[in-house]
């Protein structure tokens, strides 16, 4: 009964990139990385909310939003015609 949370587990972009390769949910992640996906898919990406100049999110949401991203490493947005 220990292990169960009882709320968010709130932690900065740093902290996120380095949970998600640490949890092997992706190769590779850096906080700016993050940062970019967000401002990507804002509606997607899970609640953000601004502590000082950081930016938190809560890990139990963004873990399977991670998860169940399509990667899109070295493909050219730029030309995509839409």
């Amino acid at each position: 009964m220990a292990d169960e949370r009882e709320g968010p587990d709130m932690v900065s972009f740093r902290e996120l990139a380095r949970r998600l390769v640490e949890d092997g949910i992706v190769q590779r992640m850096t906080h700016q990385r993050v940062s970019q996906i967000r401002r990507d898919d804002p509606e997607g990406f899970p609640p953000v909310v601004p502590v000082g100049r950081s930016m938190a999110v809560d890990y139990l949401l963004a873990r399977p939003y991670f998860a169940g991203r399509k990667s899109r490493q070295g493909q050219r947005t730029d030309l995509n015609k839409e």
